[in-house]
């Protein structure tokens, strides 16, 4: 009987289809509600989760069914993605304008996801208006079932560690600011874990270790422009992990965290029993911004050194960096079979498609683009439009050329949207013409990154790629005058989201979506429409099309 009651439950919230007997439930609610915090030591309105920013850690377990009821009790509508999970087949739960109408004020929306087949360090985010620059956001991690060897010891605890940059302006001040035609400035600081510490300063501990034992610290970077270095006095970091794969595993002493990416590292307590200084501080800006938050050894009042340790200089540095990530070959990820199994360099490339980074004036506006367009958000949702079968009344496909002109000299404001054949292998190269960093992601897939260099992309650069041990993973960043390409196969059916993890490209028209449908319309490739699922536009009152079957 309990087991029916759950099939029914299941039903309600998401689909038959969803539903597999042998992966655990665990359910959430969450009320999402402004408060007051001084992360900067300003008081400022933000965004809560269940009273708490940044918001709660999710903790979960590969192939887990997550079940969260989001209660919107904020004065505007309100959406919530999740960060680097691919959600198979299931592109309704990814929480982005593209895919789903928001949560209205003063009602709710349950989650229902699986990280399928996934292990790793992610991040949950609002996708609406510049929501995320007030808060909402929190760590998310998913862990290797027992039955699948992890290639390092357990660790004696295991620690998330939110990075990024801030501004004391409230979220509205700051979207006027956008709306008006204008940029945003440098942040006002740097915050740990939605904290922001001095040397000196009577800061508790964040984080605590027993003399001799190890620790896994998860850092993203959940900020909203600046890359971020990180690293803590006097002691090595050894990457294990980096946004759902394991890497060969390196010290580090310190790390460059572009916008959007998670690594996990492995913190041995092998110094002298005290407090230490973890340290992040901005890249790649005219004015360095830093802050600092306390690592304490059990049982130990001594203080900190005011000595920290430097930052790197230049992006040659950083570059160089990005060049020592390897794929763990040998490891086992989710499936019990080694990473190094799937030989993505032995694939050939059907098709390839250069994402110039664009910048423009349009109506005495700024404006940024990929190619000639900068995308614009539509009142219905681009894949419930493709869905009830009325795509051309709301936008059209592959309106930018896979091979964009040599000099964009204007953007054109509309929906940008690439139709993808599914199951292709498919090589996409961003190429930033820009003086800044620039970092992108692709929601629903993880992809390999397979090389970064200066300059332009030509063909001729395809011999420089790494076909054996590149990462696969879901962010990649561009460094200046510089492209970046990657590789991936498109087989997880859906529309899925291409943008700059800079926040305010992305809300100013950098972004694009990538549809990726099946021609056999089966449960076998794409679940049907969840039956909670909140329709508005054009599709609002209409009834569901025939489910697949």
């Amino acid at each position: 009987m309990e087991g029916r009651l759950l099939t029914v439950l299941v039903c309600l919230v998401s689909t038959v289809a969803i539903v597999n007997a042998g992966d655990p439930y665990f359910f959430y609610t969450w009320n999402v509600t402004y408060g007051t915090a001084s992360p900067l030591g300003v008081p400022q309105k933000v965004i809560l989760i269940n009273g708490q920013f940044p918001g709660p850690n999710l903790n979960s377990t590969s192939n887990n069914n997550i079940v969260i009821n989001v209660f919107n009790n904020l004065d505007e509508p309100f959406l919530l993605t999740w960060s680097g999970i691919q959600h198979r087949k299931n592109c309704w739960q990814d929480g982005v304008a593209g895919t789903s109408c928001p949560i209205p004020a003063g009602q709710n929306f349950t989650y229902h996801f699986q990280p399928k087949d996934q292990i790793g360090s992610y991040f949950y985010y609002p996708t609406t208006s510049l929501h995320r620059f007030a808060g909402g956001f929190g760590g998310l991690r998913v862990n290797s079932r027992l039955l699948i060897p992890v290639p390092y010891a357990d660790p004696e605890d295991d620690y998330t560690v939110l990075l990024g940059d801030w501004y004391t302006s409230g979220h509205t001040a700051l979207k006027n600011f956008l709306d008006s035609g204008r940029t945003l400035g440098l942040p006002n600081g740097v915050l740990i874990n939605g904290k922001s510490g001095k040397v000196g300063g009577n800061n508790e501990p964040l984080f605590t270790m027993k003399p001799g034992k190890t620790y896994k610290y998860r850092l993203c970077n959940v900020g909203f422009k600046s890359t971020l270095n990180f690293r803590i006095q006097n002691h090595k970091m050894k990457l294990v992990e980096m946004e759902g794969s394991h890497v060969l595993q390196n010290d580090y002493d310190s790390l460059d965290v572009h916008v959007g990416q998670c690594f996990s590292v492995l913190v041995t307590a092998d110094q002298a029993a005290k407090d230490y200084y973890m340290v992040a501080s901005t890249r790649f800006l005219k004015k360095e911004l830093s802050t600092v938050g306390v690592i304490r050894y059990a049982g130990s009042n001594v203080q900190a050194s005011a000595e920290l340790p430097k930052a790197p200089v230049g992006w040659a540095w950083s570059l160089n960096q990005f060049r020592s990530f390897r794929w763990n070959l040998t490891a086992s990820a989710a499936r019990p079979n080694p990473q190094g199994s799937y030989h993505y360099g032995k694939i050939n490339i059907t098709r390839s498609i250069k994402l110039v980074s664009s910048k423009n004036m349009v109506n005495g506006k700024v404006r940024f683009g990929f190619n000639s367009v900068s995308h614009v958000d539509t009142e219905t949702p681009l894949k419930l439009a493709e869905y009830f079968q009325m795509a051309e009344k709301v936008f059209k496909y592959n309106v930018i050329k896979d091979e964009p002109a040599a000099k964009i000299t204007a953007l054109t404001v509309e929906p940008n949207v690439l139709n993808i054949t599914f199951r292709t292998f498919v090589e996409i190269i961003f190429e930033n013409h820009e003086k800044s960093m620039q970092s992108f992601h692709l929601d629903g897939y993880s992809f390999f990154a397979v090389a970064s260099e200066p300059g332009r992309w030509t063909p001729e650069k395809r011999k420089n790629y790494n076909l054996l041990d590149a990462v696969s993973r879901h962010t990649v960043q561009v460094y200046p005058k510089s492209w970046s390409a990657i590789l991936l196969t498109f087989d997880n059916a859906g529309m899925w989201n291409i943008r700059s993890e800079n926040w305010e490209r992305r809300y100013l028209g950098q972004q694009l979506y990538a549809s990726v449908l099946s021609p056999e319309k089966s449960l076998r490739d794409e679940y049907n429409i969840p039956l909670n699922t909140n329709l508005c536009g054009i599709v609002k009152g209409l009834p569901m099309p025939a489910i697949y079957t």
